[in-house]
This record gives C-alpha cells, sequence and structure tokens, in this order.
C-alpha cells in the first residue's frame, strides 16, 4: 500500500496553512488518518488544527502498544469510537489547562480508521470536506457554518457521539482519499489564460486519478499542471491524504509519500 500526502497554503491566507494531517499506525495493519482545517474565523486558527493533529499521534501511539501488549484485536468502529472520546476528555484537559477560549479550538476533522490488510475503513467527517473512495464521492458541506468539535466540549461525549450522522463503513478498497474543503476553492488567478477546466475535473485529478507505484510527488506535480494550464490555484488551505491498495493485500510494504 502507498499513501501520498500534500499540503499547501491557500491563495488568499497570508501567514499560516490552516489546515493540518496526520497519517499513523494504530495496530497491526491498521492506520489513522486524518485531515484537519482550522477556523478562519477563530483565533490563531492554525493551532486548533495543529493540536488536534498532535493529540491523535499521541493517542495512536499509546494505542499501538496497547494493542501490541494486551494481544487485543478491537473492530475499526470501536477504534475510532475510543480515538474520539480520548481526543475530546485530552481538548478539555488542554483548554481548561491553558485557559482557552472556545473560538481557540476550532477545526474541522475528517478521520479515518483502516485495516489495511482487510481493505476496509471506518470514517466520520466532523465538519466540512471530502471523502473519495473506489470512484466514489461524498462531500460535506455545511454551508461554511462547520459544526466544530470545539463546540461541544463541555457535553457527554457519548450524547454528542450519538448525533453524528456523517460516518462511513468501508470495504473492498482500492482507493481512499481525505481532503479539507480547499479541494472546492480552486478559481483563475491568471487572466491571460483562457482555458477553463471544471471542479469535478479537478477532484478527479487529484483524488480519483490512477497512481503508478514508483510516482513520487504527484499530487505536488498535478496542482502545479493545473495551474500552468489553467492559471487555477486553490483559494483556501488545501490538505489530501491519497491511500492506494495493494491488490495483494501486502500488508508489510507501507510507504508514505509526503509531496
Amino acid at each position: 500500500m502507498k499513501i501520498f500526502e500534500y499540503s499547501q497554503i491557500g491563495e488568499f491566507h497570508l501567514n499560516h496553512n490552516e489546515d493540518h494531517s496526520v497519517i499513523c499506525e494504530i495496530g497491526k495493519n491498521k492506520m489513522l488518518i486524518a485531515v484537519m482545517d482550522g477556523c478562519t474565523m477563530g483565533e490563531e486558527s492554525h493551532f486548533a488544527s495543529s493540536l488536534i493533529g498532535k493529540i491523535l499521534r499521541k493517542i495512536s501511539k499509546v494505542k499501538y502498544y496497547q494493542e501490541f501488549i494486551e494481544k487485543s484485536d478491537e473492530g475499526l468502529m470501536e477504534i475510532q469510537q475510543e480515538v474520539l472520546r480520548k481526543l475530546f476528555i485530552d481538548l478539555r484537559e488542554v483548554k481548561n489547562y491553558l485557559d482557552l477560549e472556545r473560538n481557540e479550538l476550532l477545526s474541522t476533522l475528517i478521520l479515518g480508521i483502516v485495516d489495511f490488510r482487510l481493505r476496509e475503513s471506518e470514517l466520520i467527517a466532523i465538519g466540512d470536506g471530502l471523502i473519495m473512495y473506489n470512484g466514489e464521492k461524498e462531500e460535506y458541506e455545511q454551508d461554511n457554518k462547520p459544526d466544530y468539535l470545539g463546540y461541544h466540549l463541555n457535553e457527554c461525549f457519548d450524547d454528542w457521539y450519538e448525533k453524528q450522522k456523517q460516518k462511513l463503513s468501508l470495504s473492498s478498497l482500492s482507493d481512499l482519499s481525505l481532503s479539507t474543503d480547499g479541494i472546492f476553492s480552486f478559481k483563475q488567478f491568471d487572466p491571460e489564460k483562457s482555458d477553463l477546466i471544471e471542479e469535478q475535473a479537478i477532484i478527479e485529478n487529484l483524488l480519483q486519478r490512477r497512481i503508478e507505484k514508483d510516482e513520487s510527488n504527484i499530487l505536488k506535480k498535478e496542482v502545479i499542471k493545473i495551474e500552468k494550464r489553467y492559471g487555477y490555484k486553490p483559494s483556501d488551505d488545501l490538505t489530501i491524504i491519497r491511500m492506494i491498495f495493494d491488490e495483494q493485500n501486502d500488508s508489510k510494504d507501507v510507504v508514505i509519500v509526503n509531496s
């Protein structure tokens, strides 16, 4: 299996890329993948997405060693719920310890727990963004008013979790992509370019186009191609994770390619 990761600041942002991503092992043949997008209207919005990423990485590391020591083998849905519960608790503790305001912890989150040997995944989208798998597209749009996790840290986790509807249970995966909503923000910045490109074509080029195993920096190259030919660039921050599964289910070969 090969994993491709790409992130860049949007043209309308000056100081920080407010997105963040995480790719890490969380158990035998299991990966945690996630993309986050800090709220531009929040305070130091890059902080919230980065903080969530750091906490998820810590949770994954602890979970990985716990599974190894206890020889446990939980289902993907159980792992996802446990990860979110611990994230919920840790964010609340950080908020209280640092005396943070609510608008300092606003970030979207698309989280996937993936068994790359069985080619299965449990995913949840908290806020907006895009998930593509096997040529299918799940777009999450909340009218630029995402229901951020940071809004609910004082609530009971179980009550909050039961209300979440943006969930996917996937199997027989050949390709899986997560993207922040920057994928929908491409605009033509070069007035000298006359050719146009549809949003769907951009999505297909970046999230669906076949990638050979030996290709490197392919996502960055595709973004550059779109800019050079059409003059289009993402106006909002863009972060993508793509997973290409091995048809032979070779669990020993996991390669992460950063663009």
